[in-house]
């Protein structure tokens, strides 16, 4: 049996995931999660073989769980179920340790023989997006990043500086760094962009 844990904000996204799967023979859903936090709980508690999340969540992003999954050398494979066909998102998922990166409006059954893929040690990634991927590298590093995505919530660089226990200084000089890089006047252009890009 390959055994999945399901993270995935919407309710009813989540209940199609967990029925579509439970039909399948092979698969057992041993538990669900609304936000990144609680399915990193689960994680820990449950020990599935793969986890299928979303990217965007509360609490931790799916690329975020992806990450603390390779930082803890847990043995547990990752495939990302998203709306979000940006080749920047596969690009950090890869580099994260992803095994699985599929589209929403892809047909159901993908998603039981990426599990199977997976679970057997392969790859399951949308080919046209696979190819798009390496076309635009990400020019921000993970600081620059995360300040830019505080940014874009409306933080100031004080607010900023706060929550991420930084200098005023030294947020204003992450932002200027990834304004700089991004080509454009001012951090919300820089946000927009990046979102754009897939790099947030």
């Amino acid at each position: 049996m390959i055994r999945v844990l399901l993270a995935e904000d919407q309710a009813m996204v989540r209940g199609a995931l967990s029925a579509l799967l439970d039909l399948e023979p092979d698969v057992e859903v041993l538990g669900s999660a609304a936000d990144g936090e609680a399915a990193w709980r689960e994680l820990q508690r449950l020990g599935p073989d793969v986890l299928v999340t979303d990217i965007e969540m509360p609490g931790l992003t799916g690329l975020e769980l992806a990450q603390r999954i390779q930082r803890h050398a847990l043995p547990i494979k990752v495939i990302i179920v998203t709306t979000f066909a940006r080749p920047g998102f596969l690009r950090r998922a890869l580099h994260a340790g992803v095994s699985g990166y599929l589209l929403k409006d892809a047909p159901a059954e993908n998603l039981a023989e990426a599990l199977r893929t997976v679970h057997r040690g392969g790859r399951a990634i949308d080919p046209q997006l696979a190819l798009e991927a390496w076309s635009e590298a990400d020019p921000l590093n993970d600081r620059e990043r995360q300040v830019l995505r505080l940014a874009g919530e409306g933080l100031s660089a004080g607010d900023i500086a706060a929550r991420l226990s930084l200098s005023h200084g030294t947020v204003r000089n992450y932002l200027s760094e990834a304004i700089g890089k991004l080509g454009v006047s001012n951090r919300i252009e820089a946000f927009r962009l990046a979102r754009q890009k897939g790099w947030l």
